[in-house]
């Protein structure tokens, strides 16, 4: 039995592995240090806008050099902070944007061009969390799935990864936030046929809001 929620980032992507018949992954365009295949076979395609492997094309994940409808599988890790805050040690470990709304133009335009080269039927799997930012709360979850929707990109599964174990910052007051200790693997469905109605009826209203 495949469940949603896992501690084992592994085990996940086995299980969505397993669920959509792949048998390895086409395409990891942020690949960065390659930390999600240990125990899982390696994309086909590596890319990163700073490579730090030779085998790895140094790409934007937002301006790729593939053919539309290229691509059947993609592992897509994008970076989750955003915001003016101090530079930590979690900022560091992981990298992140100078504001929330440069991060969500981020993710619009990756979400775009990663649909473009998927093919119809075609898999791609986003992992994410979400962040507080000056006392804020920004659902990335919740952006990335909007302009998936408003890609035409079905969101067939999503996953939940505990941690048992978190960065935390040391010194901190008056917490405002409960702290997050899980992060998502959602997985996307590119298909040639209509989407659902109350799909194509969100789509429309995230347009006229948008």
């Amino acid at each position: 039995m495949i469940k949603s929620v896992n501690v084992s980032q592994e085990g996940i992507i086995k299980d969505i592995m397993r669920l959509e018949n792949i048998g390895r992954f086409d395409l990891d365009p942020t690949y960065s240090l390659g930390n999600f295949y240990k125990g899982i076979p390696e994309p086909r395609i590596k890319y990163d806008i700073d490579p730090k492997y030779p085998d790895v094309g140094e790409y934007d994940v937002r301006i790729l050099p593939l053919p539309d409808e290229s691509i059947h599988s993609i592992m897509f890790d994008p970076p989750f902070l955003g915001g003016g805050g101090k530079n930590g040690i979690i900022k560091k470990r992981f990298g992140g944007f100078d504001s929330i709304p440069l991060l969500w133009k981020f993710y619009e335009e990756a979400i775009r061009e990663l649909c473009r080269v998927l093919k119809g039927q075609g898999v791609l799997v986003v992992k994410c969390q979400d962040c507080v930012d000056s006392r804020q709360q920004h659902l990335s979850h919740y952006e990335i799935i909007t302009h998936a929707l408003l890609n035409g990109l079905y969101p067939k599964d999503l996953y939940i990864l505990v941690a048992d174990q978190r960065i935390t910052r040391k010194g901190q007051k008056n917490q405002q936030h409960a702290r997050k200790h899980h992060s998502y693997f959602i997985v996307f469905k590119k298909s040639n046929r209509t989407l659902p109605y109350k799909i194509l009826k969100y789509r429309e209203v995230l347009k006229d809001v948008s």
